[in-house]
């Protein structure tokens, strides 16, 4: 059962009333630059504004005092990484003259640019910069809501880490000869390849610490990202340990009971399973939806040049919550896509045409503690600026076949970019 996506709400006739006219600013003059969102879209805007930009006075609402990464989330639920090691905190913000604000921001006011915080305060902008991430759509599967998410860890929203933390403590806790059981959505959602690299790393601890233990994955889709890669993978390092069951052969878990721990299928077929990793469908955060940003697929169409809202002029909406286009909602692409939308606020502040938009994107997967794959793609505005196209030939992914020291360099290419973009984000 679909659940309906939450309803926008109204902010009095803000929303439809005219907007005010844009504020330009000369080389001397500061203007504000509001940017909502703490992760790797907000992140990566605010410390990219304050470098490039210094006339931009930033300002960084995000309630949260320290960010957990989605990405190595699943190298901790595997036992390879411990939560500390993807905890980043945003005093590398402040040095270079963020402005950090802990707070929820509860309202948008696209007419007359203010932004409301839950604490009370209410900030203006110029432009602002939205980043605020995806939602879970509970009860789009039934049976499954946030009280169920305690018996079922979804992991897919980090928060503080205590999702993540609560699947790696199943699996510690599950004994020898127990099945994990995941639910995989169909598109789009977060990080088309997270599933499948999280299939992966807990077939690694399996098969070092409950060598009897099976996976199963129930897959609301007939193919995935990196596919042929991954099940290469899974023949050479875990033959029969995981089943991946597509959609066609009855995959697409419509049902969940926590209390039994039961999956049910589109066609009636139930799977008891001993730890329930539930990755439920999604929206944009509910910001973006209640401030009438989004369209009926719960995703904020945007323009490919500047990434502003399509329904708001002045909001630059990056990171997963937007429609991109073939993009993938990935880590690279919201720290990519973040840095197009402030150079294009800036210029629009300036008067000026925005700059020529590229967009690149690397996405590495960890299949094993040593084994590394990745998929490359680069993408820009069509010639009529009406729709993000991938450049011909400007990708792809790595070869397959026996190539132990392609795998091993592919690990420490992920480590090595993973360090880079954090320290793009927060020093």
């Amino acid at each position: 059962m679909n659940a309906r996506l939450p309803r926008r709400a109204v902010l009095g006739a803000a929303l439809f009333a005219p907007l005010a006219a844009p504020r330009r600013v000369s080389a001397q003059a500061q203007a504000r630059l509001l940017v909502i969102g703490g992760g790797f879209g907000g992140a990566s805007a605010a410390s990219f504004a304050r470098r490039r930009f210094p006339w931009l006075e930033v300002t960084l609402v995000e309630p949260k005092t320290r960010f957990v990464t989605c990405p190595y989330g699943n190298l901790v639920i595997g036992g390879v990484k411990r939560i500390e090691q993807i905890t980043h905190g945003y005093d590398g913000l402040r040095a270079r003259g963020v402005r950090v604000v802990h707070d929820w921001a509860a309202g948008i006011d696209p007419a007359a640019r203010r932004v409301r915080l839950q604490g009370g305060e209410t900030l203006s902008y110029d432009r602002l910069i939205l980043s605020p991430g995806i939602a879970l759509r509970w009860g789009a599967l039934e049976g499954y809501d946030e009280a169920a998410a305690e018996a079922m860890p979804h992991a897919w929203v980090p928060g503080d880490g205590a999702q993540t933390l609560l699947l790696r403590r199943q699996l510690e806790e599950m004994p020898d000869g127990g099945v994990v059981g995941l639910a995989i959505p169909a598109n789009p959602f977060r990080c088309p390849p997270g599933p499948y690299e999280r299939i992966s790393m807990i077939a690694a601890y399996l098969k070092r610490a409950k060598p009897r233990s099976k996976i199963l994955a129930l897959d609301a889709k007939e193919a995935f990202s990196k596919q042929g890669l991954f099940q290469d993978a899974w023949n050479e390092l875990y033959p029969g340990l995981i089943e991946w069951v597509p959609s066609n052969r009855d995959g697409r878990v419509v049902r969940v009971d926590p209390r039994e721990r039961v999956l049910e299928t589109e066609f009636g077929t139930r799977h008891s399973v001993a730890v329930a990793n539930v990755i439920p469908p999604q929206s944009a955060a509910r910001i973006a939806i209640e401030a009438g940003l989004a369209d009926q697929s719960g995703w904020v169409p945007v323009n490919p040049i500047t990434f502003e809202a399509r329904a708001a002029q002045g909001i630059h909406v990056v990171g997963d919550a937007n429609i991109p286009g073939p993009m993938p909602k990935s880590g690279y692409i919201a720290n990519s896509t973040a840095k197009q939308a402030v150079a294009s606020a800036a210029a629009s502040l300036r008067g000026e045409a925005p700059p020529q938009a590229v967009y690149y994107n690397t996405c590495y997967s960890h299949v094993g503690p040593e084994y590394g794959i990745s998929i490359v793609g680069i993408f820009r505005p069509n010639a009529e600026g009406a729709a993000i196209v991938e450049v011909p030939n400007s990708g792809g992914v790595s070869p397959r076949g026996n190539l132990p020291e392609q795998r091993r360099l592919e690990a420490t290419y992920a480590d090595a970019w993973y360090d880079s973009i954090t320290r793009d984000m927060f020093a």
